[in-house]
């Protein structure tokens, strides 16, 4: 049976699958999470902390969206308030003052779009964090896990390698929310998800993302991190951030 692109939007919403804290736990030795963004508070959809991975200490970020409806309440349902993306950058920056690596895992629909996130700065935080993401002098990697939804994805992607799950998606906007813009009917979703070309074949086929990994094996995903930070980490800073910046100004040529 053909599989389209709207139906690997359904699973990559399908409750039950693995969340950013099943990749931390099966990728990253010795985790200590890390709390608050030091203005506001400690935003539950993202969590963040220090770990290993082999021998390389490295901050790791991820949207949280729970496995059961409990759980998906305590995270917000992996959407994030400004204090999430604040305390994600506050991590990085620390990243970058100590040298490690920063390893984020995606899966948001998108930013938490409510009256109080916008009254305390949802769009500046996405903002800042993609500015100075730019310019972070130390190796980002990626991952998209399930949902990359918007902006709420966007702020913890700004990378030097962005990876996707065979059966995740990655699209500037919804293919309900895009149908109802479109063509004012949300029953076109499906039409709408494969004009966003938003599928990992497709964004590996237009160069939007570097790799389309495997989840089946954890230990193996942990290695090829591992390698990957091995060869950012040998390039110097220059290169890197001249890497970087070339990589998103190329988009769309």
């Amino acid at each position: 049976m053909k599989i389209d692109d709207y139906d690997i939007v359904l699973r990559a919403r399908m409750e039950g699958r693995l969340t950013a804290k099943d990749y931390i736990e099966g990728t990253v030795s010795d985790f200590m999470e890390l709390h608050g963004d030091r203005l506001y508070g400690d935003d539950k959809a993202v969590i963040g902390g220090i770990g290993f991975i082999e021998d390389i200490p490295v901050t790791v970020i991820g949207i949280e969206k729970g496995k059961n409806t409990k759980d998906r309440i305590v995270h917000n349902f992996g959407s994030a308030n400004p204090e999430g993306y604040r305390k994600a950058l506050r991590l990085m920056k620390q990243a970058e003052k100590f040298g490690r690596p920063i390893l984020c895992f995606v899966d948001t629909a998108g930013a938490f779009c409510g009256i109080e996130a916008e009254e305390h700065g949802q769009g500046r935080a996405i903002a800042d964090n993609l500015y100075e993401m730019s310019t972070l002098k130390t190796p980002i990697l990626s991952i998209v896990i399930g949902e990359g939804g918007s902006g709420g994805a966007l702020a913890l992607s700004h990378a030097d390698r962005i990876w996707m799950l065979k059966d995740a998606y990655f699209s500037v906007v919804s293919p309900e929310n895009c149908a109802n813009i479109l063509w004012k009917d949300t029953g076109k979703a499906s039409k709408a998800a494969d004009a966003l070309s938003l599928t990992a074949d497709k964004l590996y086929s237009l160069g939007l993302i570097d790799k389309i990994v495997d989840n089946s094996d954890m230990k193996k995903l942990s290695g090829d991190i591992y390698k990957e930070f091995l060869k950012l980490r040998e390039q110097d800073t220059t290169s890197l951030l001249e890497g970087r910046y070339r990589k998103f100004r190329k988009v769309g040529y």
